[in-house]
């Protein structure tokens, strides 16, 4: 219960910030975006470790791997999981959001099923 209300009370804050930038205080506004930037720079970060783990550990990486000098490896992995990252943001919703910025189990779940969905597609179109 007491989730339930912190992940709506951050909503509400939000949302009540999204609407004091209407009325003319910018400031609100730029501090609403900033944070919303600064929030999302921290999922796509955890987004971008969790997707260099999870890919040292596919067997399509060990074999490719293999033929790779180190810094090719990292030029792969940079590539691959800065695609990861980038369509992290289009695969959770504003509420998952909220929910990872208030409990760091769930924000773990969320950022290992976030990587799961794109690391295979991500990691085919680039070693293509």
């Amino acid at each position: 219960m007491k989730k339930l209300f912190a992940s709506t009370a951050l909503l509400a804050t939000f949302a009540l910030a999204g609407c004091a930038t209407t009325g003319g205080n910018t400031n609100a506004g730029t501090a609403m975006g900033t944070a919303n930037e600064i929030g999302m720079n921290v999922f796509k970060a955890a987004i971008d470790n969790q997707c260099r783990s999870q890919i040292e550990q596919q067997n399509a990486w060990r074999i490719a791997s293999v033929a790779m000098t180190e810094a090719q490896e990292e030029a792969v992995k940079g590539r691959v999981c800065g695609c990861v990252s980038e369509q992290a943001p289009q695969q959770v919703t504003f509420i998952e959001l909220g929910n990872a910025a208030i409990d760091p189990q769930y924000r773990v779940q969320l950022v290992a099923r976030v990587v799961a969905k794109s690391l295979q597609s991500c990691y085919s179109s680039i070693v293509k």
